[in-house]
């Protein structure tokens, strides 16, 4: 997202902004340099984090950031666990982190060199991929919905069973990604989005084959330039993507359907290829500043889990509940589930649906 952005949605933390950034200002410009060497290998998802934020880190704390990017947490863990690049922070997703916990591939984090994580709403903790918060400090949280052009689609987007209508063929974009668009054809159909029953799977494929003639694409972060432009009428996104989008076009609007979705939550690990755990216990407890977790939150748009974050939006967003919803707009919904065990099953499916497409 544009800078530009964050003017034109609310300036609500521009005072926090301000403040920030002057005190960076005055920090010693030795910070930066004076030969030290010390790093932070940090992998997150592409356009998910406000870049100055690692400038400020650098200059406080003299540590020099590496910064990569990954498209699915399935890219980001084939490549920690190939090896190679020693990874001191990653951002993956719930089901994910459960994932690599049970591997042994996570590093427990020392809570109490993350003093901010009292800001963390007592809802994002203790969840199922980490009970005792032993191993994971939650960044941003969201859903999965459908992103439509008003101008395209002049009937109620309320259920998933839209992404079928022909009227709308070559005019629907679909996320390439096998969770979630395996997961929302097992909601339309009534069952769990974690389901392991061959029949249901196999129910999920025919209906995403009998989809295809209406697809215009499966895509990443190519949707939201083809949204803004009008190149289509529908798209399957993230919420908080959806948010920023909607900022560039008026014509856009998200819902989530009424079958229920993915709920989850991108939360900041050590993984165990680190060669500075202590430095990535820095940055991860930087980020959970008030200051900096509102410059990320102002950036990226996605919903905060940072109490005093979560205060200070306009309470139009706040009470939004495509963006913030309550336990009762999520009663339907689910986070994805670890289904290590189930993933040949998941892969072919994903498989035998991209080749019809191809």
């Amino acid at each position: 997202m544009k800078k530009n952005q964050v003017c034109q949605r609310s300036g609500v933390f521009r005072a926090l902004l301000l403040a920030a950034l002057l005190a960076a200002a005055l920090l010693p410009l030795s910070a930066c340099g004076g030969g030290n060497t010390e790093t932070v290998i940090v992998y997150n998802w592409g356009d998910y984090i406000d870049q100055s934020v690692l400038r400020d880190f650098e200059r406080e704390y003299g540590i020099h950031v590496i910064y990569e990017e990954f498209d699915t947490n399935e890219s980001m863990y084939a490549k920690i666990k190939a090896g190679g690049t020693a990874y001191d922070v990653a951002i993956p997703s719930d089901y994910m982190i459960k994932r690599m916990i049970d591997e042994d591939g996570l590093i427990k984090i020392n809570m109490d060199n993350i003093p901010n994580y009292v800001h963390i709403e007592d809802r994002f903790k203790n969840l199922s991929y980490d009970p005792l918060n032993e191993y994971s400090v939650p960044f941003f949280w969201g859903t999965v919905g459908i992103l439509f052009n008003k101008t395209m689609v002049d009937e109620p987007v309320d259920s998933w069973e839209i992404l079928w209508d022909k009227k709308y063929a070559k005019e629907i974009f679909m996320l390439d990604s096998q969770r979630d668009s395996i997961g929302i054809t097992l909601k339309l159909l009534g069952y769990s989005l974690n389901s392991d029953d061959a029949d249901e799977l196999e129910a999920a494929k025919a209906k995403l084959i009998e989809q295809m003639p209406l697809v215009q694409a499966y895509v990443g972060d190519e949707v939201k330039d083809k949204m803004i432009a009008g190149e289509g009428a529908m798209a399957v996104v993230w919420s908080g993507d959806a948010l920023n989008m909607m900022l560039e076009n008026e014509d856009l609007d998200f819902a989530l359907p009424r079958e229920g979705t993915n709920i989850w939550t991108d939360a900041m690990v050590i993984p165990t290829t680190s060669r500075n755990p202590e430095a990535a216990e820095k940055f991860i407890n930087y980020m959970c500043e008030t200051e900096i977790a509102a410059r990320n939150c102002d950036y990226i748009n996605y919903s905060t889990p940072h109490r005093e974050v979560l205060a200070a939006l306009p309470e139009e967003l706040k009470e939004d509940i495509r963006f913030y919803p309550g336990e009762n707009d999520l009663a339907m919904s689910e986070y994805f589930e670890d289904l290590s065990a189930m993933l040949p099953v998941y892969d072919r499916i994903w498989t035998e649906v991209k080749a019809v497409y191809e």
